[in-house]
């Protein structure tokens, strides 16, 4: 009976820390996919069509995708208190898919590599993020909704265009 209640006390005091973990990992997941959403999208629009618009209000093509992807180190680094990020040349991301692409990878690497170092106590930590206050842990998931919200809004430059979107990988 003791062996089976230390096995429970033991089972209990790792759960948070498995948990975390696997927390940590399907954000890792999530924050892959995003990365292959964009360079997918990056890579299905020709370039001739990355400075255009669907609407006069909306961001052109590429400046939607590159708000999509630089978001990922805008909030980490100043909400998280990552290491300071430096943006790739825009100018290039606006210009071809290789600017484009290399934009979007510098971003999700380091995202990446914070991810995998941050410890389970600085994800704990309590930040701002536009308002809002939430676990920094939670920040990752806001970040692929943002994701995902904004380069759902690219569909509309595919269709009227003519073509079809990258198609959504979970379905």
């Amino acid at each position: 009976m003791r062996a089976a209640a230390l096995f429970l006390l033991g089972t209990l005091a790792a759960a948070p820390v498995l948990a975390a973990q696997t927390d940590r990992d399907y954000q890792m997941k999530m924050l892959e996919h995003q990365r292959a959403f964009l360079l997918k999208m990056a890579d299905s629009m020709p370039e001739r069509l990355y400075r255009h618009k669907a609407t006069p209000e909306q961001r052109d093509f590429a400046q939607q995708i590159e708000h999509a992807a630089s978001a990922v180190p805008f909030i980490l680094s100043s909400v998280v208190k990552g290491p300071k990020f430096t943006m790739p040349d825009t100018a290039a991301s606006y210009r071809d898919r290789a600017g484009l692409r290399q934009l979007i990878n510098a971003s999700f690497d380091y995202g990446a590599a914070l991810l995998k170092s941050q410890s389970d106590s600085a994800r704990a930590v309590q930040v701002n993020l536009f308002g809002t206050p939430m676990p920094a842990w939670q920040v990752w998931d806001e970040l692929y909704a943002h994701t995902i919200w904004t380069a759902g809004q690219v569909v509309a430059n595919f269709r009227e265009n003519g073509m079809a979107p990258p198609a959504f990988t979970f379905f």
